[in-house]
């Protein structure tokens, strides 16, 4: 089943639920900032997991203390779609556990 891209409106409206999320690029991205690079990896792996039981993967760079994601969608012709907004949520809620901000 294709997913549909999300309009202007749709993401900005999706974006308002997303705190620190913000569209770049035709992509949503946000940079969490941790404590130390140990838990800036553990919650790479975390992630990771999610990705896997999303099927949906972003682009995930791992810095000395931060994390930083940017995702859209490939079948969609890399717009922004619901997926998307599901992977974001997600995340934002496991970023706390770990300490990030």
């Amino acid at each position: 089943m294709p997913v549909e891209p999300l309009s202007q409106k749709e993401i900005e409206e999706r974006l308002a639920e997303l705190p620190d999320w913000s569209l770049d690029d035709g992509r949503l991205t946000r940079t969490y900032r941790l404590g130390s690079h140990f838990a800036a990896t553990a919650m790479v792996v975390h992630v990771s997991q999610v990705q896997e039981e999303l099927d949906h993967h972003s682009d995930l760079t791992l810095g000395y203390n931060t994390v930083s994601l940017a995702v859209h969608t490939h079948s969609a012709g890399g717009a922004v779609t619901e997926k998307d907004v599901e992977l974001a949520r997600r995340v934002e809620d496991l970023a706390a556990g770990h300490g990030a901000h």
